[in-house]
């Protein structure tokens, strides 16, 4: 993708359109990690309108729960019901080859095929906090593209999918019935980000599990410290079932009383503000080591400090610090 070839008004005009090609165009450039197209995403971020609003869900769940079959039954509800639904979905990527399956769009058929929705898997590229690196971005685009609802799913569950919660207005946790002691086995620190916890499969021989696993989930949620972004019953814990529908629409209405309550208090805008600030100091923390890596003195004391720290002559963080203040004293220079 040259300069030539991307004329960044032409793109976000055709994006707030909600041209789905120049969408996923701006997709590809905002997740490319050359420079010419990192200036030219800016460019493009920059350009396009801030004024719509999409409510930003994040969803994460344990292995096995069913993220994609629930994603794509709430999603089909949502879209019958007349909105806009953008799904970004992120793939594990190979610690060795570095590629992945992005099989998201075949696992959600029916959604992918609705005039109402737009899916997009993308490679988390072994970037930690199940989303890729650039996901953030990509739901700003799909803001600016008039979409209503923008569901991001993460790779898994574990600690570090919580990064998800620092893009999403609401982040839903979903759990699976009779899981073991999930209880113990999920991290407290994901249960402490949830807005709400969702146990799938409530249906058949699950139902039963399932109404004893929501309850367990319901009474640890209660000893956990409030939180001042809610109102006074959340989070809560609820049973669906993505392959009979039940409960979806009853999610729904509780994610829109959530919104509406957090908008209303301002703790809405108040989420935003504090999200934007996380990613400002996660892209300078990113840019600082991009050019401490990247410059060649810097590089080559790098090296060196390496070699100290095998031979055990240097402990790391004392080797850290002395390659920083090689490379401030080069910039000085």
């Amino acid at each position: 993708m040259s300069k030539q070839d991307f004329a960044v008004d032409e793109i976000a005009r055709k994006i707030e359109l909600g041209n789905r090609r120049a969408l996923s165009r701006a997709i590809t450039l905002v997740e490319s990690s050359h420079p010419t197209h990192r200036k030219q995403a800016a460019e493009l971020l920059q350009a396009l309108r801030t004024d719509r609003e999409a409510i930003r869900i994040g969803m994460s769940g344990t292995p096995g729960v069913g993220k994609s079959t629930f994603i794509e039954s709430f999603g089909l509800q949502l879209v019958e019901s007349g909105l806009r639904v953008a799904v970004l979905a992120v793939d594990p990527s190979s610690a060795i080859s570095g590629g992945s399956i992005l099989g998201d769009k075949t696992r959600m058929d029916h959604l992918s095929r609705h005039s109402n929705a737009f899916i997009r898997p993308s490679p988390s590229q072994t970037h930690l906090g199940g989303v890729a690196r650039r996901t953030r971005e990509a739901t700003a685009l799909c803001e600016a593209a008039g979409f209503d609802v923008v569901l991001i799913e993460t790779v898994g569950v574990g600690q570090s999918e919580t990064m998800v919660a620092e893009m999403a207005d609401l982040f839903v946790l979903l759990l699976a019935p009779a899981g073991g002691d999930e209880l113990q086995g999920v991290k407290r620190g994901i249960m402490e980000m949830a807005d709400l916890i969702l146990v799938n499969k409530a249906d058949g021989d699950l139902k039963a599990a399932a109404t004893r696993t929501c309850a367990d989930y319901a009474g640890a949620l209660r000893l956990l410290r409030k939180r001042g972004q809610d109102p006074e019953d959340f989070p809560k814990a609820l049973m669906v079932s993505a392959i009979e529908g039940n409960g979806l629409h009853q999610s729904w209405i509780e994610m829109q009383a959530l919104v509406a309550w957090r908008k209303k208090n301002e703790v809405w805008q108040k989420i935003r503000a504090d999200q934007n600030a996380f990613w400002f100091n996660t892209e300078l923390r990113h840019a600082l080591l991009t050019r401490l890596e990247n410059d060649p003195e810097a590089a080559a004391a790098s090296s060196a400090m390496q070699t100290a720290i095998r031979a055990g002559e240097v402990a790391p963080s004392v080797a850290a610090e002395r390659v920083v203040q090689s490379f401030l004293r080069i910039k000085k220079t």
